[in-house]
């Protein structure tokens, strides 16, 4: 099992997000409403971070990450 954590944006985020998210989170935190937090879960064993604003940040199967709806 693998819990998940919550951290604001544009603060560095703690050690249980997987380091392949990180420069999205980071690209996203630029545009992050002040006040705003992010959100990690876990999706059939693959990371998902939110931003309370609804932008995602997910680790695709193939194990490439996404961000939407900022990103195509």
């Amino acid at each position: 099992m693998q819990l998940g954590t919550r951290w604001a944006a544009g603060t560095v985020p703690p050690p249980s997000v997987p380091a392949a998210l990180r420069d999205a989170i980071a690209q996203a935190d630029a545009d992050a409403p002040a006040g705003s937090h992010w959100t990690l879960t876990w999706l059939e064993g693959r990371a998902v971070a939110e931003l309370d604003s609804g932008v995602e940040v997910v680790e695709l199967p193939d194990g490439s990450v996404i961000g939407r709806p900022w990103q195509d």
